[in-house]
């Protein structure tokens, strides 16, 4: 299937890494032009480096941080001097730190929100008149299973990323109409780094080993395996696609299963 993303110009937030590193990928194999973000100058360029050589889709990067007061309008201009414009979003951050519901931290709430949430909001908000204007535009928003099923010592998640579901479902209601796609895509258990550290804090949480927490989560899975990036960028490759024009206000789930609910 030709995805009709040949010479989109995509910006992919968190790339540097993860979820965020194989998208971008995805998006370049697929003739997109790609513009990478994290705050790993080193890990970007590299990035950028295997994706140019590959041909395709061309990459660049902007070392960014989500922390940053002026991160939205900073990577929006970014974007606009290095790649001419913005066809595609990715919105995607990382994770907070793990932890329960009860005596959550508010002030470290705060900071996450304004990483996670404040700064997704006001990035969106930069690239979409121009969306509008042209009569075509992709915002994907990557979350977590945690929004429809809450992912147990993973609070902030879950409350955070929950806030994204309502605003991405309210976005897509009201430019529809003008060609733009809004979505969310969630990854279930994903082999990543983020996935390692997880299982790592698990283990010294429960005091069980970290071969038996991992044990513990396959069999969660119907699957009975982590995914691997690849097969998550590919279906973010097609929700931001020409064909997935139809598409819109959906949540997406890639979990092999694990979500136990319809």
């Amino acid at each position: 299937m030709d995805l009709g993303l040949t010479g989109k110009r995509a910006l992919v937030l968190a790339s540097s890494r993860g979820l965020g590193q194989g998208i971008a990928e995805a998006l370049a194999a697929e003739g997109a032009n790609v513009l990478l973000c994290g705050r790993s100058s080193e890990k970007l360029a590299a990035n950028c480096e295997a994706i140019n050589a590959r041909g395709a889709g061309k990459a660049d990067y902007v070392t960014a941080d989500l922390a940053a007061p002026d991160f939205a309008a900073m990577l929006h201009q970014a974007a606009l001097d290095k790649l001419g414009g913005i066809d595609i979003l990715v919105n995607n951050t990382g994770g907070p730190p793990p932890g329960g519901a009860i005596g959550m931290d508010v002030s470290v709430l705060d900071a996450q929100f304004q990483m996670m949430v404040h700064q997704v909001i006001d990035l969106t908000n930069r690239v979409l008149p121009s969306m509008r204007e042209a009569g075509w535009g992709r915002i994907l928003t990557v979350a977590s299973s945690g929004v429809v099923q809450p992912i147990p010592n993973l609070a902030l998640s879950n409350t955070l990323r929950s806030a994204l579901v309502g605003w991405s479902k309210s976005l897509a209601n009201e430019v529809a109409a003008d060609g733009v796609s809004v979505n969310m895509l969630l990854p279930g258990r994903i082999h990543t780094e983020r996935t390692d550290e997880l299982d790592d804090a698990n283990s010294k949480k429960t005091g069980k080993s970290v071969a038996e927490v991992r044990d513990a989560a396959l069999a969660a899975i119907p699957a009975k395996r982590y995914g691997d990036v690849k097969e998550f960028a590919a279906v973010a490759a097609f929700l931001v696609s020409g064909p997935a024009s139809y598409i819109t206000g959906s949540v997406v789930r890639c979990d092999g299963g694990a979500v136990r609910s319809v």
